[in-house]
């Protein structure tokens, strides 16, 4: 099973970027790509690039401003499973997307993926 996190910093204190990043089913704001999402129970369905690609919420803690989730259905690995979290910095805040998938043949293609998303959200956070 391969593994990597990608982080950005920004100068949004960490309660602002958690209000965006801790919203699971309002990623359609600022990940690049995404035409629309709908709340299916825990789940959120998106529609990105032709297909729909559905995503389990495993946890989420406030306090700690992280969020777990999985991909079920829409892609072709066999696991997922990610944890987005904000820490706070003297300078504003750093947002850590880190992952495993399998099969390993996955990881860049996530990694790459989960880069533009970070650079578009440390855009939407100004």
């Amino acid at each position: 099973m391969g593994k990597d996190a990608v982080a950005t910093e920004v100068t949004a204190s960490a309660d602002d970027a958690w209000a965006l990043v801790g919203d699971f089913q309002g990623i359609g704001q600022w990940f690049p790509g995404i035409d629309s999402v709908r709340a299916d129970g825990d789940d959120r369905v998106l529609s990105m690039f032709g297909m729909e690609v559905r995503e389990r919420l495993v946890a989420r803690d406030d306090t700690a401003r992280s969020i777990t989730y999985s991909i079920v259905e829409g892609v072709p690995v066999e696991h997922h499973r990610a944890t987005v979290s904000v820490t706070p910095t003297e300078r504003g805040s750093t947002i850590t997307w880190a992952f495993e998938a399998e099969p390993d043949s996955m990881v860049a293609l996530l990694s790459d993926s989960y880069k533009s998303a970070l650079q578009a959200l440390a855009e939407k956070l100004g």
